[in-house]
């Protein structure tokens, strides 16, 4: 699947938003609990630093752009959209889906695997959120290394963890570092950076806001008052734990966002 959850699997959703203000109202802690809601915003950010920072007039193919969110990021270079454009929330309850879905104006409709574009086409490509939807992650990886020129920029971010979203075109839950090391081998690739998004305790923060969702679709259980107290105190635990950690990305985090460069 060449489409990332940007609405439900890693921002807070309207609901969760409401279950944190519903949370902060019950309890008499003061501090404002942010802890584990800033997943796709610290991403968004991530993507629009390294899309900026790169050349006026470079060719970026977004590869599994789903509804395009980086093409505003994009205006100073030849953005180009790929996608395979199956994905119809309609199709399938099961697991995370979003109620409406657009691709808008795609350049390329394809498998991602097999792009219709020459060898060394493009200056850099961007492939967010998409590894875990693909049948063969490694195939697209050598997609990317056909299309891109020598120098070329790959950004790619990916899951770590992640719920069954976007069923059914969800093939693994996640990705860690040495999945990247090992297929963006040294005698090809240069990682230039390969930033963590968020931590353990930011992750577990981010589930437990979803858990009166959970208990009521899996569990028929609906949160009492003193369910939601009881989650602000955890929340407020995870909060003060998040800024004091020292390296628990080693275990658990949203996710990983890497570039690497075309040797």
């Amino acid at each position: 699947m060449q489409e990332k959850l940007k609405t439900i699997e890693n921002p807070m959703t309207l609901q969760q938003r409401i279950l944190y203000k519903l949370i902060q109202w019950l309890s008499p802690t003061p501090e404002k609990l942010s802890v584990g809601s800033k997943n796709a915003a610290t991403r968004h950010q991530w993507i629009e630093k390294a899309l900026k920072s790169l050349p006026s007039g470079l060719r970026l193919l977004d590869a599994g752009a789903g509804a395009m969110p980086y093409k505003k990021y994009s205006t100073h270079l030849q953005y180009v959209a790929q996608d395979f454009a199956q994905y119809d929330p309609k199709k399938l309850d099961s697991g995370l889906q979003l109620t409406n879905f657009d691709y808008g104006k795609l350049d390329i409709i394809c498998d991602i695997t097999n792009i219709s574009e020459p060898d060394l086409s493009f200056d850099a490509i961007l492939c967010s959120e998409v590894l875990e939807h693909l049948p063969d992650p490694l195939a697209a990886l050598k997609e990317f290394d056909r299309l891109l020129k020598k120098g070329g920029k790959l950004i790619l971010t990916a899951p770590f963890c992640s719920l069954t979203h976007f069923a059914p075109y969800h093939y693994s839950t996640g990705f860690s570092t040495y999945f990247y090391e090992k297929h963006l081998p040294k005698d090809k690739w240069k990682i230039i950076n390969m930033d963590a998004n968020g931590n353990y305790f930011e992750y577990l923060a981010q589930e437990l806001s979803r858990l009166p969702s959970m208990a009521d679709k899996y569990a028929g259980y609906s949160f009492e008052s003193t369910d939601y107290q009881a989650m602000k105190a955890v929340l407020a635990k995870l909060q003060m734990l998040s800024a004091k950690d020292a390296g628990s990305t080693e275990v658990l985090l949203f996710g990983w966002q890497v570039i690497a460069e075309k040797l």
